[in-house]
Order: C-alpha cells, then sequence, then structure tokens
C-alpha cells in the first residue's frame, strides 16, 4: 500500500496492489482466487506466467520480458540508489475497518512511507516455533513491512524520513504483536540497539535477539558460545556470547 494523488478527487489517497506467486498455472490460480478470494476479481489478463528466475525479475520489480541473464549483472539499477528504511512487525488479530481506515489516514498524513502486509500460515504455521530459529508461526496473520526510500542527500534528510518511518512505526503499536514486539530479522533494523561487543553485549544482544528469534535466542547464545566462544563472526545484530566467556 502506499500514497497516491487521486486523478478523480484530486487529493491524496491509499492505493493497494494484490501481488502473489503461485507455484502453478494461472487457470489453477483463478480456480483458488475465484474460490478463496471472489471479491478480488482476479481475471487472466492479471496473471503473468513465468519460469522460477524470470518470477526474481519479477519481484525486483524490473519490466516483464527483461532478459534472466540481467541477474548476472552486478551493477545496480538507477532505480535502486536510493537512501532506504525498513521496519517490520507482526499481525496476530484481525484489524478492525475503524482501525485500517486510521492506519490509511495516518499513511496519508505522513506520504511517503509503503507498507506491504505478507500473509502468513499454511506449512509454516504447522512448524514448531522451537524446530528452527525462524520462530514466527502459528498466531501470524501477516508480517509488516515498512519501507521508505528517498533521494536527498545529507544527515538531515536522513533523519527526516527516518523519523517519518517511525512515527508510522509507533503508530501502528496498538494493532501489532506484543511482548515481545516482534521482527524480521532480514529487515535488520538498527532502532532496536546495536551492540558494541564489550562486556554488555549479551544485553545488548537481547534487546534485538528477543524481537526477531522469540525464546530461540537462549539456544541461539548457548550455540554460539559453544562454536564461537571468543566471537569472531560478529556485527552490529549477530548473535552474543553468554557473559564472561571472552
Amino acid at each position: 500500500m502506499n500514497v497516491i494523488h487521486s486523478t478523480v478527487t484530486g487529493t491524496k489517497t491509499i492505493n493497494a496492489t494484490f501481488r502473489a506467486l503461485l507455484l502453478g498455472n494461472s487457470q489453477r490460480l483463478l480456480s483458488i482466487m475465484n474460490e478463496s478470494l471472489p471479491l478480488l476479481g482476479v481475471q487472466q489478463s492479471d496473471c503473468h506466467e513465468m519460469s522460477w528466475a524470470e518470477s526474481v525479475l519479477f519481484w525486483t520489480d524490473f519490466p516483464l520480458g527483461t532478459p534472466v541473464n540481467t541477474l548476472l549483472n552486478r551493477t545496480a539499477q538507477s532505480m535502486y540508489i536510493t537512501h532506504k528504511k525498513r521496519k517490520s512487525d507482526y499481525v496476530k488479530t484481525p484489524i478492525s475497518r475503524d482501525g485500517l481506515q486510521s492506519i490509511w489516514d495516518k499513511m496519508i498524513e505522513l506520504e511517503v512511507i509503503q507498507l506491504t502486509f505478507n500473509p502468513y500460515g499454511g506449512r509454516m504455521a504447522e512448524i514448531p516455533e522451537s524446530e528452527i530459529p525462524f520462530p514466527h508461526r502459528a498466531g501470524n496473520l501477516y508480517k509488516v513491512q515498512y519501507a521508505t526510500n528517498w533521494n536527498k542527500k545529507g544527515n538531515k534528510a536522513a533523519e527526516h524520513y527516518l523519523n517519518l518511518t517511525r512515527e508510522l512505526y509507533a503508530y501502528m503499536t496498538p494493532f501489532v504483536s506484543k511482548n515481545p514486539r516482534e521482527a524480521f530479522l532480514n529487515y535488520r533494523d538498527l532502532d532496536f540497539g546495536i551492540n558494541y561487543q564489550g562486556k554488555k553485549s549479551y544485553y545488548e544482544g537481547m534487546k534485538y535477539g528477543i524481537k526477531y528469534f522469540k525464546n530461540n535466542f537462549y539456544r541461539l547464545v548457548k550455540i554460539k558460545t559453544k562454536v564461537d566462544p571468543h566471537n569472531l563472526f560478529r556485527n552490529e545484530q549477530s548473535i552474543p556470547t553468554l557473559p564472561n566467556t571472552h
């Protein structure tokens, strides 16, 4: 979802785009959608059949028909040479219509932030959250991604757009997971804290580690302590070792 200027009313409004990937043909997709979500009105013309490699280009917003060998180009495309901020959340209970309207109103006020809802469930929900490090399983309706991009240079511009993103994130508090407020590791968010790899490393790591891994964080710390006791492999938000081990 993103904010656009309506050509009908001349005012700002919310634009919602539905994108999905099915491992199958378009006929199967239409059958599923007509049964499960008929109000969306998906037509054959909305579907694009492609190879898995072509789908990688599609999800990266390359135009349809872009040659697959484009993936061999290690030079960033001009459309991606921007400054970016990403945050994440998990929604466990349905958001009411009034709640959604208030979120849309806030997005229109801030204007630049996009929201993406990624549905969860299915096979993901069947795997226990303690089975592997990734814990966001049964009980989650969808993941929220906050995406802000800007081209302006300088710290002043960066702080402006970062604060807009944080403002929407704060506004979403009543609608998302709590204790902990969970987050997706791949949208690495330094707002949760940075590990300075000093004497407080374990406690600094706990601040973000619980959000990313929930209770699996403690098991990961034990493994880290065993296989890398001197904390050789580290970054700003890496798994710490147990206190007093290096």
